[in-house]
C-alpha cells in the first residue's frame, strides 16, 4: 500500500488515512481507512456510483466512535480511481464482475490494517449496494446494511425496454462508450440546485457534498456509460434472481425514493429470511445525508445491529457527532 490524499473536507474523525491499491487487473483503485481505538470490528462500507471516500467522513466519525473501524473505497472509474475512458467524466466499466476485484483488494489492505482477526460487517449505498449484494454472497461477514439498494434502477415502464435494448446494442454498434440517454457529463450534485434534488432534504449536507466537489473537481463524475447501465442491468437481474445470503441484513430506502427501483428492493427483502426493511417517510435517496432524524436513525440502528451480529459486548452508544 501507497499513501493517497485523503481530503480535509471530508471532515471524518482523526487518525484517517488513504491508500492507493493495486487490483489484480492493474488498475488503480483509493481507499479510506479510519481507525477505532480498540475497536469492536471492521466496517467495511461500499459507496454508491459517482461518490468517493470523502462523502463519508462524518459517517466514519459516528462508526469510530462507537468503535468500529471504518474502511471506504473509490471504486474503479471514479472518485481519484484509475478511469477507463477518454472522457473521464463517464461512468464506465468493462464488466459488473471487475468491481469484485476492488472488493478482494479492498479486503486484502483491510486484513493488513487490522493486525488481528475481527468482525467484518458490510455497508453498501446504492451501487455499493448491488456491488454489496454479489461480495456478501463469498466474503466472511457478520452482517449487511443496505442504504437504497441499486437491485434496480428506477425507470418509466415504457422506458425499460428501450433501456435494454439500447444498451445491450451499444457495445456491438461501437456506442457503448457514449452517456446513457437523459444524463450529461456534469455531476448531479453540482448541476441540480437544491429545491426538488433528489438525494437530500437537508441543506447542510447538500452543502456538504458541494463544497467538497467544487474544492476537488476530480473527484466528480457525471452519467454512466451506455455499456455500464447494460452490465448494471444484467447484474441486477441476476442477483434478484439468485438466493439472498446467508446473513442478517438490515436495509433502508427512503419513503420518496427517485433514484432505484423500490419495487426492486422490497421483493429482494420479501425474500430474505429475517431480513428488516425501514422506509423513512419522505426521505430521499441519501439515507446517510438526509435530515438529522433519519440519518441519525441510521447510525444508531446500524451501530446497535453490528454490535449485536458481531457478538461484542452492549455499551451506550454515543451521542450522534455534530
Amino acid at each position: 500500500m501507497q499513501d493517497a490524499p485523503l481530503y480535509d473536507e471530508a471532515d471524518g474523525p482523526e487518525g484517517g488515512r488513504a491508500y492507493w491499491l493495486t487490483c489484480a487487473d492493474g488498475v488503480q483503485v483509493r481507499m479510506g481507512w479510519w481507525p477505532a481505538e480498540a475497536a469492536k470490528g471492521t466496517i467495511l462500507f461500499f459507496p454508491g456510483r459517482t461518490e468517493y471516500i470523502e462523502k463519508y467522513g462524518r459517517a466514519a466519525r459516528e462508526y469510530v466512535a462507537a468503535g468500529w473501524n471504518m474502511a471506504a473505497m473509490d471504486w474503479r472509474g471514479q472518485g481519484l480511481a484509475d478511469r477507463a475512458l477518454k472522457d473521464p467524466a463517464t461512468g464506465h466499466v468493462d464488466e459488473f464482475a471487475d468491481y469484485q476485484l476492488d472488493v478482494d483488494t479492498m479486503v486484502e489492505a483491510v486484513t493488513e490494517l487490522e493486525g488481528g482477526p475481527l468482525p467484518r460487517v458490510l455497508i453498501g449505498h446504492s451501487m455499493g449496494g448491488c456491488i454489496g449484494l454479489r461480495a456478501a454472497q463469498r466474503l466472511d461477514l457478520k452482517a449487511a446494511a443496505f442504504s437504497a439498494p441499486m437491485w434496480g434502477i428506477r425507470f418509466h415502464p415504457a422506458v425499460r425496454p428501450a433501456a435494454w435494448v439500447l444498451s445491450a446494442l451499444s457495445r456491438p454498434l461501437g456506442m457503448g462508450g457514449r452517456y446513457a440517454p437523459g444524463t450529461q457529463p456534469e455531476t448531479y450534485a453540482l448541476a441540480a440546485e437544491f429545491a426538488g434534488n433528489m438525494l437530500t432534504r437537508d441543506e447542510e449536507m447538500w452543502l456538504y457534498m458541494r463544497a467538497q466537489l467544487t474544492a476537488h473537481p476530480e473527484l466528480a463524475l457525471g452519467g454512466p456509460s451506455l455499456h455500464w447501465l447494460n452490465r448494471a442491468l444484467v447484474e441486477m437481474r441476476a442477483l434478484l434472481r439468485a438466493p439472498a445470503p446467508d446473513l442478517p441484513c438490515l436495509t433502508y430506502l427512503g419513503g420518496n425514493e427517485r433514484i432505484v427501483d423500490p419495487a426492486a428492493v422490497r421483493t429482494r427483502m420479501a425474500t430474505w429470511p429475517g431480513a428488516e426493511l425501514v422506509e423513512p417517510e419522505g426521505a430521499e435517496h441519501e439515507i446517510l445525508m438526509e435530515t438529522p432524524d433519519v440519518r441519525d436513525a441510521f447510525f444508531a440502528r446500524t451501530i446497535a445491529f453490528f454490535n449485536t451480529h458481531a457478538e461484542v459486548p452492549a455499551s451506550v452508544n454515543p451521542e450522534p457527532l455534530p
